[in-house]
């Protein structure tokens, strides 16, 4: 089953890197490495089913880079009402504030993450405390993966309020797109790939109303990168770097 099995894949590779990066916690605590100190504090928003520890490997590359970096873990692992989960994060954003003594922050949010994110934003304020905003595999206009699962027999979503809001069509994403995708000052950037096996079609992983939309292969075309690669592979951190500071889209394709 479709579902049962995205949820394997994700704790497979959650397993994997457990044994490589020991345990995270996602509570707010101030990175090592501070040398960005004028920088934004950087939170990197887990997707559905991610737990802290799987996104360890880019925040260590933010941390490497200079940017005092927190891991979000959706409440839940992501299951349950994404409006929901943005107010937990809201929450979240003032503990980071507060520990820093940051005014804004910048957030990097994978699949379901930039969604929560994205309703913080639009819904709840958000915009007065972010700065930029950067989305990997994200389902902004929803996704097939989740409308054909009831067509594998496991009714509407097997009862998963978030695979039910990120159907194509739900009431929650006429909501959230109704408008400008794009409110406020912050700078929106958004990054997919055509090996994203979970976003479908991978073009509703874009935004409008001036976003800054990559496609990975539209600059690196043998770039293979699937949803859960997004967040470890190389030539997509290039791609955040470059969106943290502003700068033009220049992926480098051979990164590792």
């Amino acid at each position: 089953m479709l579902l049962r099995k995205t949820v394997l894949v994700l704790s497979l590779a959650t397993a994997a890197l457990l044994a490589s990066t020991g345990t995270a916690t996602a509570a707010p605590a101030a990175s090592a490495t501070v040398s960005a100190a004028a920088a934004n504090p950087v939170i990197v928003v887990g997707g559905l089913s991610g737990v802290a520890v799987a996104y360890e490997p880019i925040a260590a590359r933010l941390r490497a880079d200079g940017y005092r970096t927190f891991v979000y873990q959706l409440p839940g692992l992501g299951l349950g009402d994404i409006p929901a989960s943005a107010r937990a994060f809201a929450g979240y954003v003032e503990q980071v504030r507060a520990n820093t003594g940051a005014t804004t922050v910048d957030v990097v949010a994978h699949s379901e993450g930039g969604l929560v994110s994205r309703y913080y934003l639009k819904r709840l304020g958000g915009t007065a405390t972010v700065g930029r905003y950067v989305s990997l595999g994200t389902p902004q206009y929803g996704t097939y993966v989740a409308n054909i699962v009831a067509f594998l027999g496991l009714g509407s979503c097997a009862g998963v309020v978030a695979c039910q809001q990120m159907t194509i069509g739900s009431a929650f994403l006429a909501d959230l797109n109704a408008g400008d995708d794009t409110p406020g000052s912050v700078r929106y950037t958004t990054i997919r790939t055509l090996q994203d096996e979970l976003v479908r079609p991978t073009g509703n992983a874009a935004v409008n109303d001036g976003a800054t939309n990559v496609l990975i292969q539209s600059y690196c075309p043998l770039r293979v990168v699937g949803h859960l690669g997004l967040v470890l592979d190389g030539t997509a951190y290039t791609i955040v770097r470059g969106a943290l500071v502003d700068g033009p889209v220049r992926p480098n394709c051979l990164a590792v």
